[in-house]
């Protein structure tokens, strides 16, 4: 399993925030790994990702949502990995967001998939979700 926590101040409203990252057809204007987008629905999505020069599918569920401040999606990858991304925004005290993002990976056939997925990807998510939120970030605070 690998866990990836970050977070970034935002300098809009908490809706504002929500709006756009509870749009999937707006994930390619932010989210860096990702590469399209195959079907959604208010509380679904399939989406194809990219780490490491390969492309893989995960569909994803809304397990739990509380607009505009908390969502957690439940996710099913290649080789019956799972993953889990929750998205949680507070107001900052001084007029923006502050958007906390957790993602947790499980990877398939137990310790020895858990070594082979941290041997091939390592610090990379860390590194593709801290760029996703600067870019979540530029664009919000363009008003686009």
């Amino acid at each position: 399993m690998s866990e990836v926590a970050t977070s970034i101040e935002i300098d809009a409203p908490v809706e504002a925030v929500w709006s756009v990252v509870m749009d999937a057809t707006r994930l390619h204007e932010w989210v860096t790994i990702h590469r399209k987008l195959v079907s959604h629905s208010d509380d679904a999505m399939e989406q194809v990702l990219h780490l490491r020069g390969a492309n893989f599918k995960v569909k994803w569920k809304l397990a739990k949502s509380k607009a505009p401040t908390h969502a957690k999606w439940e996710g099913k990858g290649p080789a019956r990995s799972h993953a889990e991304t929750e998205y949680r925004l507070s107001d900052n005290g001084k007029g923006g967001t502050r958007f906390d993002y957790r993602n947790e990976f499980k990877a398939p056939l137990g310790p020895l998939g858990a070594f082979a997925s941290n041997a091939l990807v390592g610090g990379l998510p860390a590194k593709e979700a801290e760029a996703s939120l600067r870019k979540l970030k530029a664009l919000v605070e363009s008003g686009r």
